[in-house]
């Protein structure tokens, strides 16, 4: 792909390059980074290898319909980028379609057998593949995810806080 370069030198720009540029836009500018107001459901994900810290918030309706996402907290630009990105993706999905997503996020990070189910089932979210070949940044990519997935959960199955440590 032949494009202008974003220092104004004509060039073919790297796949590599692009992801990383919105992985940097995401994490400069995240999207839904509040908590929405009449909040449903949340939880609390936290890295205590790299101190990763945050909250995750969802507004449903009675039948399950993500209204709203939000999110707030610190960590790494992988995870706020990922956490930006999901919460972009989550938005009008039900509880299942957003547990769809989320489990084909987490499968193309973690399994090497993840293909191309996983990699069209996960849209855009395809930029954190390369992740993958940082296990210890695979943590950072999913926290999120994985405090969502306790957001998901009914209220007496949601645990108070999740962690990347066992």
């Amino acid at each position: 792909m032949n494009e202008t370069r974003p220092n104004g030198h004509a060039g073919e720009i790297k796949l590599s390059e692009l992801y990383q540029e919105v992985i940097l836009d995401h994490n400069k500018r995240p999207r839904n980074f509040k908590k929405p107001d009449n909040v449903t459901s949340f939880a609390h994900g936290v890295n205590p290898l790299c101190g990763d810290d945050y909250h995750v918030y969802l507004r449903r309706d009675a039948q399950g319909l993500i209204q709203a996402a939000g999110f707030e907290g610190q960590g790494c630009a992988i995870s706020k980028s990922s956490a930006s990105i999901m919460t972009t993706m989550v938005e009008g999905k039900n509880t299942a379609e957003a547990n769809e997503l989320k489990d084909a996020f987490i499968r193309l990070l973690t399994q090497d057998t993840a293909g191309a189910v996983e990699r069209e089932k996960v849209g855009r979210l395809k930029i954190f593949e390369g992740v993958k070949q940082y296990p210890i940044r695979v943590k950072c990519a999913t926290l999120a995810w994985r405090a969502l997935e306790e957001a998901l959960k009914e209220n007496n199955q949601r645990l108070e806080k999740v962690t990347t440590e066992e």
